[in-house]
């Protein structure tokens, strides 16, 4: 018996030496390529980034990305400084009732540069708020001169109002991009994708899906370790081989 056992140990210790028996390896068809992102260069300096809000700002679409990007300062070094812009400094009441104090006013302060515009959605993006000609031309020229614009929901037809987003894919929240397209028929939207990223702009769907094209633009200025220790910071589980999206590079 004990020779026998020697034996069987012997012949699975040659087989697993030669490889013969496989333990979950994978074949190389079925190895997944990982996401690789945009080749830029990690900020020298801190990026100002201007959320852009107004009665009737959506909450989620609002925190949530203020949450990602205001916590890269603890992640990297320099991270970048967050702050609200609204027409003027007088108080936002949220559609949801929170009242926000604006840092800046558009029509009444000089404005920091703003390197990173984010445009969360409000109650009327889709009707009254597209014939703010103030708002919508701070918005064009904002756009043109930051180096990214990020809209969540219906933050996008701000942009594409704006011009901004004619000769790149988009996107808005899923069930307006039928009026979306109805709007800005020369525009090519996406569906089910959490967000897109073509150019400059970063386009989301909103709503819970608010945080991934935050932690997207994080982890593409500031790295992978960056963007999981914010994310593990907000409980959030972040892996940007799992979020659907569209990239252009």
């Amino acid at each position: 018996m004990i020779k026998y056992h020697a034996v069987i140990f012997a012949l699975l210790f040659i087989a697993f030496s030669s490889g013969c028996i496989n333990m979950g390896e994978r074949s190389p068809a079925e190895t997944t390529t990982s996401f690789q992102f945009p080749a830029v260069s990690k900020p020298a300096k801190a990026l100002n980034v201007a959320f852009l809000i107004m009665d009737g700002v959506y909450n989620t679409e609002l925190t949530a990305p203020m949450d990602i990007l205001q916590h890269t300062v603890f992640h990297t070094q320099p991270g970048m400084k967050v702050f609200t812009v609204a027409k003027t400094k007088a108080p936002v009441r949220s559609f949801e009732g929170l009242r926000i104090l604006p840092d800046y006013g558009y029509t009444t302060d000089e404005l920091p540069p703003i390197d990173v515009l984010v445009v969360p959605s409000a109650e009327h993006h889709l009707d009254t708020d597209l014939e703010d000609a103030e708002m919508i031309e701070f918005v064009r020229k904002t756009g043109d001169s930051a180096s990214y614009v990020m809209s969540l929901c219906d933050g996008a037809f701000v942009l594409a109002q704006a011009g901004l987003l004619d000769g790149h894919l988009c996107t808005t929240f899923p069930a307006d991009i039928p009026a979306f397209r109805q709007k800005f028929p020369q525009l090519d939207v996406k569906e089910g994708v959490w967000f897109v990223h073509h150019g400059k702009f970063i386009t989301g769907a909103g709503g819970a899906k608010s945080f991934e094209p935050a932690l997207y633009l994080a982890e593409m200025l500031y790295g992978k370790k960056a963007a999981d220790g914010i994310a593990r910071g907000l409980v959030i589980d972040w892996d940007v081989n799992e979020v659907p999206k569209e990239v252009v590079q």
